[in-house]
């Protein structure tokens, strides 16, 4: 994960911990841990690690209101663990006070960025109830009546990252609103769709009346509304729900006169809707009142993408989880993986978004949704964005089109990710935003030029997702995010990684204005994130950084070190020859 800010607590050792001059050496084995602003030390205690890579490890755990921090006591190699709260998604106890066998009693944590921890502690006297009491409460504040730690921390940066993302400037870049498409504020105070932002572009000729009749036949009410429109062509992005049929196969000459205002919009012939479902699903949704625009849409096209629906990603990933971790058996390993279908999802959205991108290049506007829309559709239209305007290429672009689409138009963070709440078994956790970035780093590994950020940004917005040291991926809507004053209270990530932005940026970015990116969307060109599932597993062996970006790196440094020295002896001698060489150029 990314390394904590070093400030360090000046709160003094909490009075449990002993201090005879023996017991004072391991006091200090933790004494040294940096922890962030605000960040608090719980409790330490004596435990035995029992690592699946090295076996029992005996050393100290600390817990905070942020983190479990582990340090082995063996001098001979050390095991370190730093792990914040927010990504633990269940605690158990592991054995009884009978237990017999070395290291059968302790603590089991179930993490959700694919790694188990399991700590053995001594059979007498309880020894483990004070510690899993208080993994409990602070590992999830919500189900305890306490505030995540994004609310308590006291981080201080130079720039908010809150400011970020602005809709109407965002829409400005994109030229608008023109002669075909409007700023709508019918949604200011969240009565026109609870889970949508208030600023909504929307068809130069729907009236506000119009856009409530519409958000009536669609699921959440969560209309068509505009994402993304091309400079040129003028073809549109436009995301949405799914038209509430039913059974009965209910019209709406409203929501199909809206649809019919997008197509003319920029005289598409025909308005492409891709169902982000598969077919089959499409039409069992109108068992509970849901559905799909049917033959009643003329001048319109339907088009089933296939992708699967959160359930089925994220028993996906357990899957996965089960062959990476904590051991690769690597005799059966691509049966194995090919088991998990993963791969297979993310070649199906990284396909769907393909689509999506060649009809709005070709000039054809696009209706995108799934059953809710703020899964699969932000999946497609996201991906779809990065493929067509390198702007959301660079490393704030980037930034921007996470908070537009997955932040702003409501991905449901809270409910997939379960940000401080213990109930794991909740069948809404789904890992489609680990899915994305996931997607996004397929396209980095195929285009290693077209992205200004690199592999380390895509790690630590994962590593945050969790954490909840930032307010940035807290709660589920825009809305509840208001009510909660979470710009105001909490950091945003972006105030991290705009602070040091050096470390997140790809030094083989080549920028290339108007270049639409077309991944290979097959089997025999995806790969594992081997630096993200497998990265707890020290016997897989694979470099942070590759040798070419390292050497690239050293001869940046060189070089600027060398202009140092130039600059140098050309102030220490103004009347030199070295006055020549101020347009001195270097060949890097």
């Amino acid at each position: 994960m990314a390394s904590p800010v070093s400030v360090i607590n000046s709160n003094a050792l909490d009075a449990h911990i002993p201090t005879t001059p023996r017991e004072s050496l391991k006091m200090e084995l933790l004494a040294d841990v940096s922890l962030l602003a605000g960040e608090d030390r719980i409790i330490d205690k004596e435990v035995i690690y029992v690592c699946p890579f090295n076996g029992a490890v005996k050393g100290k755990v600390l817990i905070t209101n942020y983190r479990l921090y582990f340090r082995s006591s063996d001098t001979d190699a050390t095991v370190t663990l730093d792990v914040p709260l927010g990504a633990i998604s269940r605690v158990e106890k592991m054995g009884g006070a009978s237990s017999r066998g070395e290291n059968s009693y302790g603590l089991d944590i179930t993490c959700k960025d694919m790694r188990n921890l399991r700590f053995a502690l001594k059979q007498e006297g309880h020894s483990r109830r004070d510690i899993f009491d208080l993994l409990s409460r602070y590992a999830f504040p919500l189900s305890s009546g306490l505030p995540l730690f994004a609310f308590v921390t006291q981080e201080k940066y130079a720039e908010s990252g809150w400011s970020v993302y602005k809709a109407l400037e965002e829409f400005r870049r994109q030229g608008l609103p023109n002669n075909k498409w409007r700023i709508s504020f019918a949604n200011a105070n969240y009565d026109l769709c609870d889970t949508y932002p208030t600023v909504l572009v929307v068809p130069f000729q729907s009236q506000e009346e119009d856009l409530k009749r519409v958000s009536a036949f669609r699921s959440r009410g969560r209309i068509p509304v505009l994402s993304w429109i091309h400079r040129e062509n003028k073809a549109v992005i436009t995301r949405c729900s799914q038209p509430l049929v039913g059974m009965s196969g209910k019209r709406n000459k409203d929501d199909e006169r809206y649809l019919d205002q997008i197509r003319e919009a920029n005289d598409t012939t025909k308005l492409t809707i891709f169902d982000a479902r598969p077919s089959v699903n499409a039409v069992a949704n109108k068992a509970t009142g849901g559905g799909y625009e049917g033959d009643e849409y003329q001048n319109a096209e339907l088009i089933f993408l296939d992708i699967q629906n959160i359930h089925v990603m994220r028993e996906s990933l357990k899957k996965l989880k089960d062959i990476v971790y904590p051991n690769v058996e690597e005799s059966h390993w691509l049966s194995s993986l090919e088991s998990t279908h993963w791969l297979e999802h993310v070649k199906l959205v990284l396909s769907g978004a393909i689509q999506v991108a060649d009809r709005v290049s070709s000039g054809k506007s696009v209706v995108v949704h799934c059953s809710d829309g703020w899964d699969r559709t932000a999946q497609l239209t996201s991906l779809a964005m990065l493929m067509l305007d390198c702007h959301y290429r660079t490393l704030r672009g980037f930034q921007v089109l996470i908070e537009k689409e997955w932040i702003s138009f409501g991905h449901k963070f809270a409910s997939r990710i379960g940000h401080g709440d213990k109930n794991h078994a909740d069948q809404d956790r789904s890992p489609i935003f680990v899915q994305f970035i996931d997607c996004v780093w397929q396209m980095t590994r195929q285009f290693p030029t077209a992205f200004e950020f690199n592999e380390h940004l895509l790690l630590t917005i994962l590593d945050h997702l969790y954490s909840c040291r930032f307010g940035t991926f807290l709660y589920n809507c825009e809305s509840v995010r208001d009510q909660h004053e979470v710009k105001s209270r909490t950091v945003s990530l972006w105030s991290l990684v705009n602070s040091k932005t050096d470390i997140y940026l790809n030094p083989f970015y080549t920028p290339e204005s108007g270049r639409v990116l077309y991944p290979v969307a097959s089997m025999r060109h995806l790969e594992l994130w081997v630096t993200y599932y497998i990265r707890w597993n020290p016997r897989i062996r694979h470099q942070q950084q590759s040798p070419v970006e390292q050497r690239y790196k050293e001869l940046l440094a060189l070089r600027d070190e060398c202009l140092k020295k130039l600059e140098q002896l050309q102030l220490s001698d103004s009347s030199s020859p070295s006055e020549q060489l101020t347009h001195l150029h270097t060949p890097f």
